[in-house]
């Protein structure tokens, strides 16, 4: 069986809410991007890790099920899908306890059912649907 090792990072200075920090991923795609307290619980400038988690998400999502649907002979001409992170307060803290995933696609040929099969396929079965310990909905309109 194959194996693959992405990795990012993360550098701190100061308090939980004083401080600031950034994060880099190994591609470089994110180098020394700005986070902290304001951009995770106001609407402060900067990322967060519950956006990255989200993003990270919707693409893991949209890239399964464009594999289901090349195993049925079928191609998308379009995907656009949201992920929408939700965090409650439990004790000792806070907690990803869903995640709602909201896509609409443009797939030719392509009947509602069988649409809706795959894309509930794709969700159950990206990777990081499978790591996260939180409620994954989906709601997936096939567009004419």
């Amino acid at each position: 069986m194959a194996s693959i090792s992405r990795s990012g990072s993360a550098h701190w200075e100061g308090g939980g809410k004083d401080g600031t920090g950034h994060v880099s991923t190994q591609s470089g795609v994110l180098k020394e991007a700005p986070y902290g307290f304001n951009a995770r619980f106001g609407e402060g400038r900067g990322t967060n890790p519950e956006e990255l988690i989200a993003a990270a998400h919707a693409g893991c999502f949209t890239m399964a099920l464009a594999f289901q649907l090349a195993g049925a002979n079928l191609t998308a001409t379009s995907m656009d899908t949201s992920a929408k992170v939700g965090m409650d307060q439990v004790e000792g803290g806070w907690k990803i306890a869903r995640v709602a995933l909201t896509l609409k696609a443009k797939v030719p040929g392509c009947d509602e059912a069988t649409f809706q099969k795959l894309a509930e396929t794709a969700k159950a079965n990206c990777p990081v649907s499978k790591v996260l310990n939180a409620e994954i909905t989906l709601d997936a309109t096939l567009e004419g």
